[in-house]
């Protein structure tokens, strides 16, 4: 059996949870391959598997990490992002035909969702957002909604047309990714949210103090651990200023910071209490053994926050959508607190630090952690592909 695993390359967060779910199959004796693009490549890059590098597609960024819309807008522009989109498929149709795969399993990508539908091959979409929803602005409000009722129409016809749409989160009321899911009632019968996607889970590590002693982590103060994650122009600019912030930060808290750079060295460079690693492969050991998460608004680093049973205070993009709602579903969750970009400050972070740990959150994230440990959505997605492929079963 042979799957073709093609998520978005944009960001690592779609490779990483794609990453498990070959691993697994792997171990179930099924042949696997990576089509992807952009950070994704080196990401696949270093776990050593199968690739197959995609024609990339991405949007236009700020300096500062703004995702840029007019920007988007024009450049490359309709023409010219109709015709990468027709190179994608034209290169995911090649792909697939050279491989020969039993399921494709696409994550928020719709090239090869359209490809394997013309090869006539088993799909199976999984997703954290079912519509792009384009930041309001008022020069930009009329655009903005009917782009919005274009999308939903066309995007949800690509996602859901005889696919299995696996979202991996929480079921309702912890649905982190809960604003970014408009999906009309026709489409709803093909979508099932199966939990997160980890690789790793809480249970299977040892105890918080156990790993603190093995990471070489004080057991006298709190560790905050703060994981950049997202494309590389986006947390570049949030990475320069919480280096700043956080050599600045009071000898009280011991402070681990992971660039997020997946080909780099994972020797680290030590600044009093500030630990900076350029790479992070045991990730969720110090996920484990932290106090309090501080990074963007990403789906994957909330839900594992969630899963890991850990407060976070988070920095979305300006004006990426989907983080925003994220983090706000967080927030209304009462898990987490947003701080703006552009309002972040030392004094701010170290007010919302000593809120977080001395407040409610972290007895309200024990409960719910307690509640949504059930669900396996490694497993869970592992047993959709294995059925997809042996079903063979093709709308």
């Amino acid at each position: 059996m042979r799957v073709y695993f093609a998520p978005c390359g944009i960001g690592l967060g779609h490779v990483g949870r794609c990453v498990p779910i070959a691993k697994r199959l792997l171990d179930e004796g099924f042949e696997v391959v990576f089509s992807t693009y952009r950070e994704g490549i080196r990401y696949i890059e270093r776990e050593k598997l199968p690739l197959i590098k995609a024609p990339p597609i991405g949007f236009q960024v700020k300096p500062d990490g703004t995702v840029d819309f007019k920007q988007t807008a024009v450049n490359p522009g309709p023409f010219l992002a109709s015709f990468t989109l027709l190179r994608q498929i034209n290169a995911e149709i090649r792909f697939i035909e050279g491989f020969r795969p039993n399921v494709v399993v696409s994550d928020s990508r719709a090239s090869p969702i359209l490809a394997a539908r013309v090869l006539g091959i088993p799909r199976i979409c999984i997703l954290n957002q079912f519509q792009v929803i384009i930041p309001r602005k008022k020069r930009f409000l009329r655009l903005a909604k009917f782009a919005d009722s274009i999308t939903l129409t066309i995007i949800g016809k690509i996602w859901t047309g005889g696919n299995t749409v696996l979202i991996p989160d929480f079921p309702p009321p912890y649905t982190i990714c809960a604003g970014n899911l408009t999906i009309p009632k026709s489409y709803r019968k093909s979508v099932k949210l199966i939990g997160p996607i980890l690789e790793v889970r809480p249970e299977e590590l040892p105890t918080q103090e156990e790993l603190r002693k093995e990471l070489q982590l004080p057991l006298d103060k709190p560790v905050l651990f703060v994981p950049i994650s997202g494309p590389i122009r986006e947390r570049a600019f949030l990475i320069g200023i919480l280096r700043k912030i956080l050599l600045n930060f009071p000898e009280d808290y011991e402070i681990v910071m992971s660039l997020g750079y997946p080909n780099a060295d994972t020797d680290p460079v030590r600044h009093g209490n500030l630990t900076i690693y350029k790479w992070i492969p045991n990730r969720f050991e110090y996920l484990k053994a932290c106090d309090l998460v501080i990074g963007r608004a990403g789906h994957g680093t909330l839900t594992q926050c969630l899963c890991y049973g850990k407060p976070m205070i988070l920095v979305p993009t300006p004006n990426h959508t989907e983080q925003l709602w994220n983090a706000i579903q967080a927030e209304k969750l009462g898990v987490a607190e947003i701080i703006q970009q552009k309002e972040l400050t030392r004094e701010k972070l170290l007010k919302n630090v000593k809120q977080i740990l001395e407040g409610e959150i972290p007895k309200r994230l024990r409960r719910i952690r307690k509640e949504v440990a059930k669900y396996d959505g490694l497993g869970n997605a592992v047993k959709a592909v294995i059925e997809a492929a042996e079903n063979g079963q093709v709308f």
